[in-house]
Parts: C-alpha cells; sequence; structure tokens
C-alpha cells in the first residue's frame, strides 16, 4: 500500500463516493419520511398524531440517511484498503 500523497483520481473517486453517499442517503431518508407521512394524509388523522408521523417520520429519515452515508464511506475506505 502506498503509503504517500493521494492522487488526484483517488481524490476524484473519493468525491464521487461521497457525493454518491449524500444523494442516496437524502433519497433514502425522503422515501422513508414519506412513507409515514403519505398514508396519513391519505386517511386523514388528528393533528396530534399528524405532528407524532411527522416528527417520527424525521427521526427515522435522519437516522437512515446517516446509516447510509456511513455504510457506504466505511464500504469505500475497505476496498481502497484492498486495492480495489
Amino acid at each position: 500500500m502506498d503509503t504517500g500523497r493521494e492522487s488526484r483520481w483517488e481524490k476524484d473517486a473519493m468525491t464521487v463516493e461521497i457525493m454518491f453517499a449524500l444523494v442516496t442517503a437524502v433519497a433514502l431518508a425522503v422515501l422513508i419520511f414519506a412513507a409515514l407521512l403519505v398514508p396519513a394524509l391519505a386517511i386523514g388523522v388528528t393533528a396530534p398524531a399528524g405532528k407524532a408521523l411527522l416528527v417520527v417520520g424525521a427521526v427515522l429519515g435522519a437516522a437512515a440517511g446517516i446509516w447510509r452515508v456511513v455504510r457506504v464511506l466505511m464500504r469505500f475506505d475497505a476496498n481502497r484498503r484492498l486495492g480495489h
């Protein structure tokens, strides 16, 4: 393994992987949030229940997004260390 400075290609690959992680994390968070919110809007829930679904959807969406970013970047780092 080269312990010197990273090449331009490696920096570009890391940038692409970070952007991929962020975009897929946002998409996953939106999907989870929508999965909770759309049925609630379709059937019509009370104000407190609607507010609770908003909070739960936001928390679950944020957690899933963070999980996605960490997972993608850890996988990228593991593959980089193996030389793939």
